[in-house]
């Protein structure tokens, strides 16, 4: 009689029903495989149960409350080594992806996957490979195709994802209260974050801001 390979994951995303859907998809164990050992919300969570358990792969979504994906492989980086990071989110920016791929993560899927594609893409992660869905493997190639003639900004690469989020609505002209309500954070946040960026940027006010972020074509 064979043993089954198994995969023990983290789930990490900030909407509690996605999580319930993908643990009823792929948490069927005589079925898949895969062990869901622990779940997170925001970044604060993912950081501590990952290192609690220290599963085999992590499903990252790339938004999430706290700093987003890249500040959970940020703080997470000791254990790049023995931990997979595969990114499953509902964004297909280039930048979301890109961002996370240099952060350590492994691969890259969108929520549109289908559950046996995503067993089989955890497994894959797990062996080392890297897997994203079809589209976005070119905006991986691009950018590491590209990377020896193209300087890494360094400025952008201050900012947190959230920061980066916020960055862009308020560049578009997003009043704060727009803002809080298209990320579901609090005026007081935006205002944070906000002068945050204005502080890693050395910018002075949001017309400055704006002036940056569409020179770097972010808009």
């Amino acid at each position: 009689m064979s043993t089954q390979r198994r995969a023990r994951v983290v789930l990490v995303d900030d909407h509690r029903m996605f999580r319930a859907g993908v643990r009823a998809e792929i948490g069927r164990t005589e079925d898949t495989g895969v062990d869901v050992v622990g779940e997170a919300g925001d970044v604060d969570q993912a950081v501590a149960v990952i290192k609690e358990t220290r599963p085999d792969v992590v499903l990252l979504d790339v938004h999430l409350p706290g700093g987003g994906g890249v500040e959970v492989l940020r703080r997470s980086a000791g254990l790049l080594s023995s931990v997979r990071f595969l990114a499953l989110s509902v964004s297909d920016a280039a930048e979301d992806v890109i961002g996370v791929i240099r952060g350590g993560a492994r691969g890259y899927v969108t929520k549109n996957i289908t559950g046996t594609d995503l067993v089989d893409a955890i497994f894959r992660v797990a062996d080392g490979d890297a897997v994203f869905s079809p589209r976005l493997a070119g905006f991986v190639l691009d950018a590491f195709a590209s990377s020896d003639t193209t300087p890494v900004d360094e400025d952008l690469d201050r900012l947190t994802q959230r920061e980066r989020e916020v960055l862009r609505l308020i560049a578009r002209g997003y009043a704060y209260k727009e803002v809080g309500k298209e990320l579901f954070i609090s005026v007081k946040t935006v205002e944070s974050h906000v002068s945050a960026v204005l502080r890693k940027l050395q910018l002075s006010n949001r017309h400055e801001l704006t002036r940056w972020a569409t020179a770097r074509r972010l808009v």
